[in-house]
């Protein structure tokens, strides 16, 4: 069966339905707690460092409910310890490289980086400077294609960056990082156009679509049982999330429009 070709240099911003729709965050939230008591059913791979960069405007305390469930199932999870996320300000990305570096040689084992949002850039963009160091890179809902000014958070990033986005920016972010990448987004989030963070075609490059708000996809169950999936894989032993069975009724078909 043929591939539908998703671009997104004509993906609209996230109309009115959608952004109401991202109410639904505090439920999440709540699944996400519920999920703390019970992680029987997660997969569990090796123990190794991972690093989780939290959205726009948001801090480490964003990502404890995630970072906490990692550590149940055995992980070794850090915040990026760069508080709030104001965009790349100086200092901030060599900040983060040297974070990486620091835990790779502490560990002596490669992290993987899970970035929400704005903060799947920063892993993104952390790879390819020191691939070497990166087992995988898991993004939830960041907006690495198409025109910026296409997503509901552009403004404010704007504002508190103090940064614009320009062609060549976009391309560049774009690019695939050297190492396995899995993008997890929901075709309703209200705050990025889902083509924004689609990846293209690739033998170690991978979409998972969730039905997930913006502002939930941290604390998702479907989220985290995606993300678990993907840390259990031992390293260098890279496979596409399996959508059989009953999982197809939680994780619709990326190439479904």
């Amino acid at each position: 069966m043929s591939k539908t070709r998703i671009t997104p240099d004509s993906a609209a911003r996230p109309g009115l339905i959608k952004l109401a729709l991202e109410v639904r965050a505090p439920y999440e939230f709540a699944a996400g707690v519920a999920n703390l008591l019970y992680t029987q059913h997660l997969p569990r791979g090796a123990r190794h460092p991972v690093l989780v960069f939290p959205g726009l405007v948001a801090s480490d305390s964003s990502t404890v409910v995630l970072r906490s469930l990692l550590w149940r199932l055995g992980y070794d999870p850090y915040g990026w310890e760069q508080g709030l996320n104001f965009g790349p300000r100086h200092g901030v990305v060599a900040g983060c490289r040297a974070r990486v570096e620091e835990l790779f040689v502490e560990h002596e084992k490669k992290l993987t980086l899970i970035g929400w949002s704005l903060g799947g850039i920063y892993a993104r963009e952390i790879a390819k400077l020191v691939p070497e160091c990166v087992r995988q890179v898991i993004t939830l809902g960041s907006p690495f294609k198409g025109d910026p000014r296409a997503n509901n958070a552009y403004a404010l990033f704007r504002m508190v960056s103090g940064h614009r986005v320009d062609a060549n920016m976009v391309a560049r972010i774009g690019e695939k990082p050297p190492v396995p990448t899995t993008s997890i987004y929901s075709k309703s989030d209200g705050v990025v156009p889902w083509q924004a963070s689609h990846e293209d075609a690739h033998a170690e490059a991978e979409n998972i679509v969730v039905k997930a708000s913006h502002l939930g996809l941290g604390f998702n169950p479907a989220s985290l049982y995606a993300i678990a999936d993907r840390l259990a894989q031992r390293d260098g032993e890279w496979r596409p999330f399996e959508r059989s069975g009953l999982k197809r009724l939680i994780f619709p078909d990326a190439f479904a429009l």
